[in-house]
């Protein structure tokens, strides 16, 4: 019986994960379509109505949109609390149980404040900060629900020699910098949620330029892991970082057409659900090489 309810934490360990995923794809699509303002206010999506209503001044298709984006952060927080339950039921005898509960609980309160930022973010009309940090607020938010989930199912680790285990702190904070550098260069440009929202000021091609300079070192020093990694005889890390540049390459291709093509908005969607691939196997990659202490494999 206990198998079966570690199989079932298993899942929604994994939902939690897509789910968080999910948020950033979807919060895209409000971004690109201009439908940032569909729902007006905020907590209510129009004066006096929680839902969207016919024939609002701001359109049916971009308040469902909008407000579509906002009913997923309530399956995300009802994913989240089943995941806390399932941590307290599942973690009593585990050594690591406090941890456990501690990444569930930031789950929950990262949720909600997800939820207040998102209020702030339609309350300053689409001010570009709010919205820059509602996308980060995600990036660390799939990483506590990566960490959460190989808590709790288990994962294959492998120490990393010393000139990686040197490198890859540099490496992860290179790939903060390039997603958070990517959120100033979408609120520099024409997609940063509706036509009149206010911009960050900052010369669009500029800002890209910076943004594809650190894509093309990331990309440098992956290869440069990957090659050091391929000699140590290192297997499981070899194998991630060459998942890691695949989706990087991908990443930066589709970034580099959309500049050259105008931003068209379905690869400007295309490039967020990459930058969370990205980002998910950089996270996954590092916690391979964690050192720190072993997971412990429940599923089995």
């Amino acid at each position: 019986m206990l198998v079966g309810k570690r199989s079932i934490a298993g899942r929604f360990f994994t939902l939690l994960v897509f789910l968080q995923g999910a948020l950033i794809v979807t919060g895209g699509a409000v971004r690109v379509t201009g439908s940032g303002l569909g729902c007006p206010t905020w907590p209510e999506c129009t004066p006096g109505s929680y839902t969207p209503v016919p024939n609002q001044a701001e359109g049916q298709v971009h308040a469902w949109i909008e407000f579509g984006n906002r009913l997923l952060t309530f399956v995300l927080l009802i994913t989240a609390l089943a995941v806390l339950i399932l941590s307290v039921r599942i973690t009593k005898a585990v050594t690591a149980k406090n941890r456990v509960r501690f990444l569930a609980a930031l789950q929950i309160l990262g949720i909600l404040g997800q939820g207040l930022l998102g209020g702030i973010t339609v309350l300053a009309d689409l001010h570009p900060l709010p919205v820059a940090g509602h996308l980060i607020l995600s990036i660390f938010l799939v990483s506590g629900a990566i960490s959460l989930r190989y808590e709790v199912v288990g994962l294959q680790q492998e120490k990393p020699t010393g000139l990686v285990q040197f490198l890859l702190p540099i490496y992860i904070w290179l790939t903060l910098s390039v997603i958070v550098i990517g959120t100033v260069v979408t609120g520099s440009g024409p997609h940063a949620g509706d036509e009149k929202a206010q911009r960050f000021g900052i010369n669009a091609r500029v800002i890209s330029w910076l943004h594809a300079d650190v894509v093309i070192a990331l990309l440098i020093l992956s290869a440069l892991l990957y090659l050091i990694i391929r000699q140590s005889g290192s297997k499981i890390l070899k194998k991630r970082m060459g998942i890691f540049l695949i989706i990087a390459l991908g990443q930066g291709s589709i970034g580099y057409i959309q500049y050259f093509t105008g931003l068209p908005e379905a690869l400007v969607a295309a490039h967020l659900l990459g930058a969370t691939l990205v980002w998910g196997a950089a996270w996954s990659l590092i916690k391979v090489a964690d050192s720190g202490y072993r997971l412990q494999r429940l599923t089995t």
